[in-house]
Order: structure tokens, then C-alpha cells, then sequence
């Protein structure tokens, strides 16, 4: 063997060898954050953990016609089911509002009033751009301190990590109300997206917009 492919032959075997050191990472920090917080996650049944803030639901997409998508939807239901079940006297809309031509917040107000929110029992936060923003903008825009957080259950753990995280005293309630197509390209995402917020969760970066506090209370 000449010198020139036992190189070659070491170099394939050195970028093996990190590339499934960096796969083991990713997984590990992957299965960290999911148990690190499934002690959160709370079911209707079990009942409110307490005084909270307000509930905060986020936003997740909606279609060119403003109507909601099958998750947006039953997120915002679960919202407002544990709003009628006492669970807090807030609901906290996050979403994406960062044109004139996309409009989270719209539909998910509209829609709240639809499923029986009283209007002065909502908030809009129009600029939770993603997890982190809504959570850090709940702490630092909306003055809240202890919430409960509705989601799909694959998506829980990261925001409920973030929001421990961020100084926040959290709770989870899934919002699972049917199959959801493409789940299991989410579900892949959604590992690399824990182990980005991993590493979010250390530096803290600010929202990507701010503003002038908005207390609940």
C-alpha cells in the first residue's frame, strides 16, 4: 500500500470517527432534553399545577387563506379547554407577524373567540418569531414568571427546556388531537432543533424583537 492511501485510508477514518462522535452528541443532548423535562408535562385530568400566569399557546403556521393548520388548531383548543377548566385566567397567543402578509395572530385570536375565549381573557404576542422569542418575551415583555405551555407533545420538552432554562417555572399540556401528516419528518427536525436550543438555552440571546414592557397583571 503506498504512502498516498494509507493518508487517504486514515483521513476516511478520522472523519468516521468524528462524524459518530458528533451523531452521539447530537443524540445525547437530544435524549437530555427530553428527560429532563418530562416531569412537566401534565394531562387535563391531573388538573391545574397551581396559580400561573397565563396559559401561552404558539403559534405554529397558517394556511394562504388565514384558516388554521390541523396543529394550530388543536393547540388553540387545548388553550382554551384549560382556560374553561381554570387552569389560568390569561391565554397568551404567540405567533408570527412579521409582515404585512403573514398573519398568525389573526387567526389564532379569531379563532380562540370561536372556541369560547372571552376577548379580554387574550393576549397577542405578534412576535414570538420561534420557541426561544415567544418564551423570552413572555419573561421579559409580558412579566410572566410561571405559565403553562401548550404544544404538540413532540415539541413540548424543548420548549419546556427553554423555558427552565430562561428562569421560568413551566408546565406542559399536549395538544395531540389527531395524526398529523409529515410527523415523521417533524419528529427528525425536531432533534436537531433541541440540540440548536441547547446551546440557546447557554448563551441567551435576545428576542429578535423587543419593546416596551407589556405586564399581564
Amino acid at each position: 500500500m503506498t504512502n498516498t492511501k494509507r493518508t487517504l485510508r486514515r483521513a476516511l477514518a478520522g472523519v468516521g470517527i468524528a462524524c459518530a462522535l458528533l451523531l452521539a452528541l447530537a443524540l445525547g443532548v437530544n435524549g437530555y432534553v427530553v428527560l429532563s423535562t418530562r416531569d412537566r408535562v401534565l394531562s387535563l385530568a391531573e388538573g391545574p399545577p397551581g396559580e400561573v400566569d397565563c396559559i401561552l399557546v404558539l403559534g405554529c403556521g397558517v394556511y394562504a387563506d388565514g384558516s388554521p393548520t390541523p396543529m394550530l388548531y388543536d393547540r388553540l383548543a387545548r388553550g382554551v379547554e384549560l382556560y374553561q377548566a381554570g387552569w389560568g385566567d390569561r391565554l397568551l397567543l404567540s405567533g408570527d407577524n412579521r409582515s404585512v402578509y403573514y398573519n398568525e395572530l389573526a387567526t389564532m385570536y379569531q379563532v380562540s373567540r370561536d372556541l369560547g375565549a372571552p376577548g379580554e381573557a387574550i393576549v397577542l404576542d405578534y412576535a414570538g418569531l420561534s420557541t426561544y422569542d415567544s418564551l423570552y418575551r413572555a419573561r421579559d415583555i409580558f412579566g410572566v414568571e410561571r405559565l403553562v405551555i401548550v404544544t404538540q407533545d413532540y415539541h413540548l420538552s424543548r420548549a419546556l427546556y427553554l423555558a427552565r432554562a430562561l428562569g421560568l417555572e413551566a408546565w406542559g399540556v399536549a395538544a395531540d388531537g389527531q395524526n398529523y401528516p409529515g410527523q415523521t419528518m417533524r419528529d427528525v427536525r425536531e432533534i436537531l432543533a433541541r440540540d440548536k436550543d441547547f446551546l440557546w438555552a447557554i448563551l441567551q440571546p435576545e428576542a429578535a424583537i423587543l419593546g416596551d414592557p407589556e405586564p399581564l397583571k
